[in-house]
């Protein structure tokens, strides 16, 4: 399974780098695979251990803040691995 999420504090004013921090060494302990990007981070790995994840980072933004919106795409398929890198690499494969 890989999965775009972002959570975001609302009221926090403009930077929330230091609550994506935060989330991040969650996901950095948990050891599921990932990848940081300006405007999301993408887990990759079983469904329980990623929604385990995204919730914990919700529930640690919630504890600092009165609303948080946590936003969650979901790419499903069966028998598929490494989906992270197979996907861009397929696309560069058609670029040449």
């Amino acid at each position: 399974m890989l999965v775009e999420f972002s959570v975001v504090p609302l009221g926090k004013g403009e930077s929330v780098s230091e609550y994506v921090a935060e989330c991040v060494k969650i996901v950095r302990e948990s050891g599921v695979r990932y990848l940081l990007t300006p405007m999301a981070t993408l887990l990759e790995g079983e469904m329980q251990e990623v929604m385990d994840v995204i919730m914990k980072c919700h529930a640690k933004v919630m504890e600092r803040c009165d609303r948080v919106i946590t936003t969650i795409k979901i790419d499903d398929r069966k028998g598929r691995m490494n989906a992270m890198t197979q996907k861009i690499k397929s696309v560069e494969e058609k670029l040449v």
